[in-house]
């Protein structure tokens, strides 16, 4: 226990310098933070041939081979789709409770603007599964996590996967590129409301929409407003539908760079369509910060992937407040 706290105190020093911030460029860490103990990661494996050098990931393997195939985390960092680095992949601390895990880089918006991101991603899910008997990988039984751009990218995954809504790149479309479970950490999920549920927050919004700082505009090439059907075409709501995998969604309730209020959007569409849901809010915590890192919450979150990708008979549930409650002013900005 002692070995996982301080392995995940070095990847928050690694989140918090250079990924979290979705409004905030950020610079790649000099060195990726050493895998926990008994795992070994491969890093830099292009996952769409003679791809753009961006199209990569990094995967997590046991030490010790399994007997049977794995399921699969796939960890999406954040940085506003501009900025942040693969190296620090939450999903590798649960390598050891019986996981595989890979993190995916993927083009930036200063280089190519939306879909690339998502279409990076599929074909990132797609080349995993293209490879699965090569790393052990359970094809049927594939997780994504992802926080602030990264959550954004992984419930798009979730809810526009299999509808080909996305022109594919990289090759390997006899691969689908559904998953099966989503943990999504204060992802934007409706690029047409973001705005009106910023202006409407008590919590002083950090993004200047629509000004050369914004990431939202920038990442489709429009400023937010302007374009009905860009706006839709990016947001994970426009997609939710009966078939959506299940979903676990964090996100603080004083956030200044994603309102609050787009997870709560997300969680009520995804609940009226019938779609295995969980929302659990982070009282006066910001864009991410410490309570994201409690051990209650990084069990719930194991739970959760253990209920839906290896099928285990536990109960997802909502952490009470106390447990995840930060006081006024701790939050991270």
């Amino acid at each position: 226990m002692q070995t996982l706290r301080l392995r995940f105190a070095i990847l928050l020093l690694v989140f918090f310098g250079s990924t979290i911030g979705c409004a905030a460029q950020a610079t790649r860490p000099s060195a990726p933070p050493p895998p926990p103990a008994g795992v070994t990661v491969q890093r830099d494996i292009p996952y769409v041939l003679d791809g753009d050098p961006a199209e990569k990931l990094d995967l997590y393997l046991p030490d010790k081979p399994s007997d049977k195939p794995l399921p699969l985390i796939v960890w999406i960092h954040g940085g506003g789709w501009w900025s942040g680095s693969k190296t620090g992949c939450m999903a590798a601390n649960f390598v050891p409770q019986g996981y595989a895990a890979a993190s995916i880089e993927y083009r930036y918006s200063k280089k190519a603007v939306f879909p690339a991101q998502i279409q990076d991603c599929q074909a990132a899910i797609r080349w995993l599964r293209a490879n699965s008997k090569t790393y052990n990988i359970d094809p049927d039984h594939i997780g994504v996590w992802g926080s602030s751009a990264g959550g954004h990218l992984v419930a798009l995954l979730g809810t526009s996967g299999g509808k080909g809504a996305f022109p594919p790149i990289g090759g390997n479309e006899n691969q689908s590129d559904r998953v099966q479970a989503v943990c999504d950490w204060y992802g934007p999920a409706d690029f047409n409301t973001v705005m009106a549920q910023a202006a409407a927050d008590p919590t002083k919004s950090g993004v200047n929409f629509n000004g050369s700082g914004d990431p939202y505009s920038h990442l489709i090439g429009v400023h937010l407003g302007a374009d009905q059907a860009k706006g839709d075409a990016v947001s994970p709501v426009h997609y939710v539908s009966k078939d959506n995998p299940p979903f676990l969604i964090m996100h603080g309730t004083t956030d200044p760079t994603v309102p609050f209020a787009q997870s709560q959007e997300l969680y009520d569409a995804l609940q009226k369509a019938g779609v295995d849901a969980t929302l659990q809010p982070f009282p006066n915590s910001g864009h991410g910060g410490p309570a994201f890192y409690r051990p209650a919450v990084q069990k719930l979150i194991q739970m959760f992937f253990d209920k839906h990708l290896k099928g285990m008979d536990v109960k997802v549930e909502v952490l009470p407040d106390e447990a995840v409650n930060v006081k006024p002013g701790n939050r991270a900005k």
